[in-house]
């Protein structure tokens, strides 16, 4: 019997995974931004601008936002050779493979069960994306190939073919509780909808009486109120029994033309459709707009935008995107800003919102942009559409620096820059903690559950201390203690688990890298022997 072979993508380096530092988010109140009031009581107040390498700061969101974002748009860098000039092409495509790949594992892990991520490409690694999906998402929770027409026009000066088009990849976390939006009916759609018989219920399109398969029982005449008599044609049959058919001709169900002799049809009327319609996978420039239109749209925001984002997304395509894929009030995350396109319409929309920069363009467009949507005093884009009138705000975050670092000594020592809140903070993430410091009890910092709390101390502790903590927590609570040294036995008290930093959390993760981002200086060195590269793998199994 031959055994089932299994399709898997390897690259070069693929064993090799990141050990990431869980930072903590440090909020600074002069670049967050909220309207001076409320314009309507829906406004939302509580989005993030994240500044940072975004797989530090995907990790860094993991203990508080896995399984709470509807809905994820990601554009990530197209691979086209540029950022990997002095790599073969076969290591190229492996060092952005691991890239992507580190990323994906922890947006799957922020989605919610019943979201959906899109992912947008181009044909350069659209093939290698979509079977980087399947594998962390599993192959069968793809959704849907979405074809994007990018331009509408073609350039004369191509070699072979005019580039007209982006990929939109769809998956689900979870295909069995996904879901999707449907698209409104449009007035084009529902100007199909006549009248020509004045039937009362209004309205009406007619359908194919025809199935394109023979079945016995649907397979009859039918007489016309002209005298002509009908038959399914050969290898098809009626998509109704001979008994319904009756009912639906006595409900004046059935239209013959209007001298009654044409093939008879089935009347459809408008207000029993559906008041939506399942989205399609073609995604012309007239409904979702173009390059063309998005540059129009920074331009008119930034008047050097034209240097600094070569390929704008519009805000009606971000529009679909997030209606599709989210309700109003849900979390919508983008971990490549680009332009800020994602947040700005997620915003105009009622959604909130989470987006992740690095470059220096967050504070000199996207910041502004923001503003401009939050004052109302962005006219441009969705804003007619949705009837954006301003409201709302975001705060802005920086990563924090590491927890450690080393010392003149190439000792590692906790970070200089850390003061005590954000020592406990950062432990507490470590840890698996929420960092809940209480006002009453001083060795309460965080918990993780009702009874299982956490204390961090730079002091000394001596046996005498450990034991008054030990009374203080009692025999229904236990109590993990990090602190810089301790001499006592503290096997002796039970309730209490005494770790000295920073030695408890050396081995947890890899300090002091702060950047592991797709920009050149910051990939790994070429292997010397990079062989064939990325290729398609057949297992047995």
């Amino acid at each position: 019997m031959t055994a089932k072979r299994k399709l898997e993508l390897t690259w070069i380096g693929k064993e090799n995974r990141p050990r990431l530092e869980p930072r903590i988010l440090l909020e600074d109140p002069e670049l967050s931004y909220h309207s001076s009031h409320r314009v309507t009581e829906s406004d939302i107040f509580d989005n993030r601008l994240l500044f940072g390498d975004n797989l530090l700061a995907l990790k860094a969101l993991e203990q508080e936002f896995s399984g709470k974002i509807k809905c994820i748009y990601i554009d990530p860098p197209y691979n086209t050779g540029s950022a990997f000039e002095h790599y073969d092409d076969g290591v190229e495509h492996s060092i952005w493979l691991s890239l992507i790949r580190d990323r994906l594992e922890l947006l799957r892990r922020l989605l919610a069960e019943n979201g959906l991520l899109f992912a947008q490409i181009d044909d350069n690694e659209q093939a290698y994306l979509r079977v980087l999906l399947d594998e962390v998402f599993g192959r069968k929770n793809f959704v849907s190939t979405v074809v994007w027409q990018k331009k509408y026009a073609g350039k004369p000066d191509s070699k072979f073919f005019s580039d007209f088009h982006e990929y939109i990849l769809c998956f689900a976390k979870n295909i069995e509780q996904a879901h999707i939006n449907g698209m409104a009916r449009t007035d084009e759609q529902d100007s199909r909808y006549k009248n020509p018989d004045n039937d009362p219920r209004g309205p009406w399109a007619s359908d194919n009486l025809l199935r394109s398969e023979s079945r016995d029982y649907a397979i009859y005449p039918i007489n016309t109120p002209a005298g002509k008599e009908y038959w399914p044609p050969k290898g098809s049959s009626w998509r109704f029994t001979k008994e319904r058919f009756a009912e639906l001709l006595s409900d004046d169900r059935i239209w013959f033309g209007d001298r009654g002799g044409n093939m008879p049809r089935l009347k459809r009327f408008l207000d029993e459709v559906r008041t939506s319609l399942p989205p399609t996978t073609w995604w012309p420039h007239k409904e979702v707009g173009h390059t063309g239109e998005a540059k129009k749209e920074i331009l008119e925001l930034f008047s050097d935008s034209d240097e600094v984002f070569a390929t704008p997304k519009p805000e009606r395509l971000m529009q679909r995107v997030i209606q599709l894929g989210s309700n109003p009030g849900d979390w919508v995350l983008d971990s490549f800003a680009g332009s800020g396109t994602t947040g700005a319409v997620a915003h105009k929309m009622g959604r909130r919102w989470i987006m992740v920069e690095l470059g220096e363009h967050i504070h000199t467009h996207i910041i502004p942009r923001l503003a401009k949507v939050i004052d109302g005093e962005d006219p441009g884009g969705i804003t007619k559409a949705v009837k954006w009138k301003g409201g709302g705000g975001f705060r802005y975050y920086r990563l924090a620096p590491s927890l450690l670092e080393k010392d003149k000594w190439s000792n590692w020592v906790i970070n200089k820059e850390y003061n005590a809140a954000m020592l406990t903070e950062a432990l507490c993430k470590l840890e698996g903690f929420t960092y809940a410091p209480s006002d009453m009890i001083y060795w309460q910092h965080g918990h993780s559950t009702e009874r299982d709390f956490i204390y961090v101390t730079t002091a000394h502790l001596t046996q005498d201390q450990l034991q008054q903590l030990s009374d203080e927590v009692g025999t229904e609570r236990s109590l993990l203690v990090l602190c810089t040294a301790f001499r006592a036995r503290a096997d002796q008290l039970p309730n209490l688990t005494v770790k000295k930093i920073p030695k408890a959390v050396l081995s947890r993760c890899e300090w002091g890298h702060d950047d592991y981002s797709l920009q050149v200086e910051n990939l790994p060195q070429a292997p010397p022997e990079p062989g064939q590269g990325d290729l398609f793998r057949e297992d047995g199994g």
